[in-house]
């Protein structure tokens, strides 16, 4: 049987125990909480103390400036700080959930604090709480809603954006009797309700209206919704404890308390009980059976929590909660359940008594229940003995279990070791496994390190295999920014012997804070850490190391931070220092060419000229005379051909300076000579077609337009050979079906040798002019190409005898494939030379 110790210390409220474990002796001095505004902090987090300007106290050996301070659950000073902040009283101070303190004052100005006392933030309200002063305010975890003196409601529902929305207009005359508030998570519109207790009825105030509840329940002098907003506990005029539903339409609890006047606080106690207190006495009521009481003979504060209440009073600290079923089991006075004879099977064995295997055996078939239950009440227990002893109850009992989950007892082990670790009274943060599920270790290890508690912080998450590079990273910025009078070569070991610890930890990040401290060397000393250009770049540009950011970028083969760098340069230095920087880096130079002949011809033009490449200058030049004929306006006539002249003239000149092209500027002085008098042929006919044709083209749309004195320039300008000549005049007159002017062209003068009249026949031909074709045809010398445009125009016959005539024996085969087979077959018989089958 376990003993009675334990339990002696219960305290029954109906058929469910509560326990009061002291958590903590109060380290601070000279705190009176009568005295005080005080703000804590769930989740066993720090409390903000400040004196009540609405009180008038006797000041002791004590400054009359009012300080803020700031201390653990266990009273240890984190920070102070003197509160000279305008705006009159202190109207409400609290706790966000990330652990910011949010100050209002009276007019409505709202100052935001660290944990370490360091302003963080300001902003107002806005003119109708300046106007009208702040009389109330109600706070939940990132929000609050206020009342000012003109009965008007405002709330500002996140203070990472502060913003003051005003609530509907409840047309009250008077201030509420008390106000309380359904956080917005918990409501059906998503927004914030507000409760308000007014004459004898409840208002619930929106944004968007008000609606009146519970008429005839009033007056209500208290009230304060549960943690999930599922219920409200109010205290009647009339001294009756009301506990509701939200809508206030069913009563769950109703209780008369001996004392008509209001309690001084009125809390949840997890969700079983609800906690009232008056000067000297702390009420708790549940749903059934006799309230239980406990006597107090100082001042306390109620901090509710998920699972139960925090007591702080000038001296202690306790936390009030409901003993757990499983802790029920072993240690209720005379309990016979499996858990309780496992442990007390625990005490005969270490006194050596042969009724530890009895026990054993009385609870054989119950036995992995058995060590499940005093596993889980190891975790409830704030005493570290208490809990040693349930451990090793559960380990003795899963010693002769095949069946229970062995992993659970190691898993109890890991989260009681970090509970115990930030329970201590040095680290002052006393969470419940409760609510150390809930906060999860990532928040607690962010919590430690916001309270520069970095080494326990680093072990932590060393122990449950979470990454510390968010400890380490936290700690070299605060390492920094308090190190001020440490050279940078002295901290920078320091820093590396720590970083060193965490594989792949971004050297850049603690660079860049560095920098924003003002120690642009030591930024530069911890980025040459950094093994990932892409971090490592961006951050060298930013401390103006560029030249070592260009080496590093090209080094990296990463095309688009060479990209950056070169960006970079480009805007912070000059035109000829930038060349200079770039054309020491084949790959950055080539880059930077690449890009510039797509968008920045006039920079790439300069480039080329400061590094003497004439060449590419012209090209450039010639490149912009092709552009600026795909304008839109240069299809219209001749205003931009001045131009592209002039562009393709300057090219010419520039690659007349060079040996290497001769090529190039000839052929750039032809096209200048070309588009001048294509643009003068455009303003003699007035017609936009010339520019931008090839000499071949130009000559013939000349003699299609019967400008043949235009044409004969071209051809004598551009020194069109005779046989180029011939071709294009002969088919440009058949294109405007001049047969006159091509016969007359004919007779001119002999055609060139090795041409003949074979240009006259082909434009005869592609117009399909048959009759015009059989005047050149017999004049053709070569009887291959005779008989083949015989065949052409269909004259089969004809064809068949040149090629009869020449003896080509290949010539009739082709002739034969393209002409009627009957007539092939009787000139077969007509032959008799050999090679014709």
């Amino acid at each position: 049987m376990a003993g009675v110790s334990v339990a002696a210390e219960w305290q029954l409220l109906y058929n469910r125990y509560y326990r009061k474990p002291e958590l903590y002796q109060m380290q601070w001095k000279h705190v009176d909480l009568t005295r005080n505004k005080i703000a804590c902090a769930p989740f066993g987090g720090p409390i903000a103390v400040i004196r009540d300007d609405a009180k008038i106290v006797q000041l002791y050996a004590e400054s009359a400036l009012r300080k803020l301070r700031i201390f653990t659950s266990s009273g240890h000073l984190i920070s102070e700080t003197v509160w000279k902040n305008p705006g009159g009283r202190l109207v409400g101070i609290s706790w966000t959930d990330d652990l910011t303190l949010v100050c209002i004052t009276q007019d409505g100005t709202v100052y935001s604090y660290n944990i370490h006392a360091e302003l963080v933030n300001t902003f107002s309200l806005g003119k109708e709480c300046f106007d009208n002063s702040v009389v109330e305010c109600v706070f939940w975890g990132n929000g609050f809603v206020c009342i000012n003196e003109a009965f008007e409601i405002f709330a500002v529902p996140d203070f990472k954006i502060p913003k003051t929305i005003k609530l509907a207009d409840c047309n009250l005359e008077e201030l509420p009797h008390c106000m309380a508030v359904i956080e917005p998570q918990y409501t059906k519109s998503g927004d914030v309700e507000v409760l308000l207790g007014v004459g004898d009825h409840v208002l619930l105030v929106e944004e968007d209206g008000v609606q009146q509840l519970a008429e005839g329940i009033g007056p209500l002098q208290k009230m304060v919704v549960s943690r999930k907003g599922e219920f409200v506990a109010s205290f009647t005029h009339d001294g009756r404890l009301l506990v509701m539903s939200t809508d206030f339409s069913d009563v769950i609890i109703e209780h008369t308390c001996e004392s008509a006047l209001p309690p001084d606080q009125l809390a949840w106690c997890g969700l079983d009980s609800v906690l009232l207190y008056w000067d000297d006495m702390l009420l708790m009521v549940g749903p059934y059976g006799d309230p239980v009481r406990y006597i107090y003979d100082e001042p306390i504060i109620l901090i509710p929590e998920c699972d139960g209440v925090r007591i702080i009073s000038n001296t202690s600290m306790e936390f009030l909660h409901r003993v757990p079923d499983s802790t029920v089991s072993i240690f209720q006075i005379g309990s016979t359940l499996p858990a309780a004879l496992l442990y007390d099977a625990l005490d005969h064995f270490d006194r050596r008594s042969a009724k530890a295997d009895e026990n054993l055996r009385l609870i054989r078939s119950s036995l992995p229940e058995a060590v499940e239950a005093c596993v889980d009440a190891a975790g409830y227990e704030f005493d570290i003995s208490q809990q040693r002893t349930l451990l090793r109850a559960a380990s003795y009992g899963q010693a002769f279990s095949s069946h229970f989950q062995r992993d659970s007892i190691q898993e109890m082990c890991k989260m009681l070791r970090v509970l115990n670790a930030v329970r201590h009274a040095e680290i002052g943060i006393p969470l419940s496994i409760q609510q150390y599920k809930l906060l999860t270790p990532a928040i607690l290890i962010n919590r430690l390190i916001n309270a520069h508690k970095h080494l326990l912080a680093l072990r932590i998450s060393e122990y449950l295999g979470m990454n510390q590079e968010v400890v380490l990273m936290h700690w070299t910025c605060t390492k920094m920014s308090a190190s001020t009078v440490i050279p940078d070569a002295t901290l920078l070991e320091i820093l590396l012997d720590k970083l060193k610890i965490c594989k792949g930890i971004s050297y850049a990040a603690v660079a860049a804070h560095a920098d924003k401290s003002g120690r642009r060397k030591l930024a530069a000393m911890l980025v040459e850490h950094e093994p990932r250009s892409s971090k490592q770049i961006p951050l060298l540009l930013s401390i103006g190391e560029e030249d070592t950011a260009l080496a590093k970028a090209t080094e990296s083969g990463d095309t688009d931070l060479v990209y950056l760098v070169l960006f970079h340069i480009w805007r912070k230095r000059g035109p000829l220092e930038f060349f200079g920087i770039i054309q020491a880096k084949p790959l950055a130079r080539d880059l930077f060419i690449t890009y510039a002949r797509s968008y920045k011809h006039e920079f790439l033009k300069d480039f080329f000229l400061s590094t003497g490449q004439l060449q590419d200058v012209a090209f450039l030049l010639w490149k912009e005379s092709w552009e600026l004929a795909k304008n839109p306006m240069a299809s219209k006539g001749s205003p931009l051909h001045g131009p592209r002249i002039k562009l393709v003239e300057k090219a010419h000149n520039l690659f007349a300076e060079t040996k290497e092209h001769v090529f190039e500027s000839k052929a750039a002085e032809e096209h200048a000579k070309l588009l001048r008098i294509q643009h003068e042929l455009e303003v003699t006919t007035k017609q936009a077609i010339f520019v931008d044709s090839s000499i071949s083209d130009t000559i013939r749309t000349c003699i299609v337009l019967r400008n043949h004195r235009a044409a004969n320039k071209v051809k004598t300008e551009f020194k069109v050979s005779d046989k180029r000549w011939y071709w294009l005049k002969a088919f440009a007159l058949a294109t405007i079906r001049d047969w006159d002017a091509l016969e007359k062209f004919s007779k001119e003068k002999k055609p060139p040798i090795g041409l003949g009249y074979r240009p006259f026949v082909e434009a005869c031909v592609d117009a399909g002019e048959k009759n015009e074709a059989l005047k050149y045809i017999p004049k053709l010398a070569d009887p291959r190409e005779k008989a083949e445009a015989y065949a052409r125009i269909g004259m089969a016959k004809e064809a068949a005898d040149v090629a009869s005539q020449a003896k080509d024996g290949e010539l009739l085969e082709r002739l034969k494939n393209a002409s009627a087979s009957s007539i092939i077959d009787t000139l077969r018989d007509r032959l008799s030379f050999s090679g014709v089958s």
